[in-house]
């Protein structure tokens, strides 16, 4: 067996490294869920998560569940057996939530796309604008698609959407967004919002989130798909006094409040632009290699991961598996449409520019052991960025 020294490197886009802050945060007793003293708790974790969605109208869901269980949360409290839905591929978990909506009894139109660009609001509102009779009931989309590294611009597809009249839901994945790209429940109007615990919000994997506007929660008073678990009311309604209907992920619960006061006092802001360069500096690195970016619009570049194109006739998993084993560095793989064909590199969550130039420097390693076509230079490129971000 290969004794390793130092930690791992885990920068596959999620789930993120846990900081050490966090994990001391959980590592307490587990508290009584129903005592005085959890309803503190409940309540600050619920205030600031609005605080993150950037929302003073809608209302936070906390579910014991993967970002999975948040997708169907969000279908099942609106939806009806037979209710169309407008979905875009923009990759693997548009795809993903595309088969769920299926699953649930429900008619997804899924507008292709080509896991190259972001949603196309231009296409939404073309098909809204021939839904004269209204039968479309919701429009899905994924924020951050992490198996692409395109971040779509939800803003634009919510103005796709006003321009029309439609009365339909919007509804936003931002799973791997959140935290880590700029997100505005409020000002975009956005109606259902869908997180998890284990990609900005720095968590293990184990809570997730649905962000309810005060039109979804109408709608879901007349929707019929069963729920029970995943039921809004009852959620809401225990919420107020700070406790859950059912046994809440308690210690995860503890870590939720630490993440969030992490974030509070580095400022969002300052975690969207910390984000932003360690992404720009990542595809730097990925250019000067003479690689290709899977994103092809600047606009739609993802600050959350970077997805990289290998050299025609090279196994993506291949130059993973090498890096592996010869520098304990985790990358992430291709899926569907695109395994073996891309990897990708998260930088999000709890990152900053050394733990990125360790990750670049894996990963030119690994090109170089793994001999995939490539030139010298990408940490050079990337180091010279964060030096002096004005420089060309």
């Amino acid at each position: 067996m290969t004794v390793r020294r130092g930690r791992h490197f885990l920068q596959i886009p999620g789930p993120s490294n846990t900081p050490d802050r966090i994990l001391r945060a959980m590592d307490y007793p587990v508290m009584d869920h129903r005592g005085p003293d959890f309803a503190d708790l409940g309540l600050s974790c619920i205030a600031g998560m609005k605080k993150v969605f950037k929302t003073e109208k809608c209302e936070v869901v906390i579910y014991p569940a993967s970002g999975t269980g948040a997708w169907e949360a969000a279908l099942a409290n609106t939806m009806s057996p037979g209710d169309r839905v407008l979905m875009y591929e923009t990759g693997q978990f548009a795809t993903l939530w595309k088969n769920l909506a299926l699953r649930l009894g429900l008619v997804p139109e899924f507008i292709d796309g080509d896991w190259r660009h972001g949603v196309d609001a231009a296409a939404i509102e073309k098909r809204l604008n021939e839904d004269k009779d209204h039968e479309i009931k919701a429009v899905c989309m994924v924020h951050n698609e992490t198996s692409t590294g395109v971040t779509s611009r939800v803003k634009l597809v919510r103005e796709a959407v006003d321009r029309t009249g439609h009365p339909a839901l919007f509804m936003v994945d931002t799973i791997s967004g959140l935290a880590s790209a700029d997100f505005r429940q409020d000002e975009w109007g956005v109606d259902v919002a869908i997180a998890g615990s284990q990609k900005g919000l720095m968590l293990p994997p184990g809570i997730s989130f649905n962000c309810v506007s005060e039109k979804a929660q109408e709608v879901s008073k007349s929707a019929t798909l069963p729920k029970s678990y995943w039921a809004w009311d009852e959620m809401i309604t225990m919420n107020k006094t700070g406790y859950f209907p059912y046994t809440p992920a308690t210690n995860l619960l503890y870590g939720l409040k630490e993440a969030i006061a992490m974030l509070m006092e580095e400022g969002l802001d300052n975690v969207f632009a910390r984000h932003e360069r360690v992404a720009e500096a990542t595809r730097r690195a990925v250019h000067a290699w003479g690689l290709e970016v899977l994103c092809q619009e600047p606009k739609e570049y993802s600050p959350v991961l970077t997805a990289v194109v290998m050299p025609e006739g090279h196994s993506a998993d291949n130059f993973r598996k090498v890096t592996l084993e010869n520098f304990d560095m985790s990358l992430g793989n291709g899926l569907n449409k695109i395994a073996d064909k891309v990897f990708r590199i998260g930088h999000l969550g709890d990152f900053n520019e050394l733990m990125l130039m360790g990750t670049l420097s894996g990963v030119e390693m690994g090109l170089e052991l793994a001999k995939v076509p490539h030139e010298k230079g990408g940490v050079d490129a990337a180091m010279a960025y964060l030096v002096n971000p004005q420089a060309r």
